[in-house]
């Protein structure tokens, strides 16, 4: 039996044509809405700072759970995950990191750790 976390190279390669591509897409409407300057710099601990404050607003939405005011068919919890993913992308696209690959890298090392990586939690 196939072991689940084994991806095939075309399932990874799809993986990160498509994170590039919906990062393109998450890098390009923030540029249009005025959050990356004229001469493409951002200040990289102030959005490491926003993407925590997401998660903030994420942690808050599991004490209390809703609906979102925004996107009704969606959990505040999940449209929170997907602003945390928002700019998460914007970020790797904006400062040109390569997070499809290195996520498929980690990946592969993760599965070498021991249990829990040898913590408690």
């Amino acid at each position: 039996m196939n072991d689940p976390r084994n991806l095939t190279e075309g399932q990874c390669a799809a993986f990160i044509e498509s994170l590039i591509t919906v990062a393109e897409a998450c890098y390009a409407n923030a540029e249009v809405k005025g959050f990356w300057p004229l001469n493409g710099e951002r200040n990289k601990g102030e959005m490491i700072a926003l993407m925590h404050s997401e998660l903030s607003e994420m942690l808050e939405a599991v004490r209390k759970p809703s609906a979102d005011q925004h996107c009704p068919d969606f959990t505040q919890e999940e449209t929170e995950a997907a602003d945390v993913l928002i700019r998460l992308l914007d970020y790797c696209r904006g400062h040109r990191l390569r997070l499809g690959g290195a996520t498929l890298a980690k990946m592969e090392y993760n599965r070498t750790r021991p249990h829990k990586h040898g913590k408690v939690f």
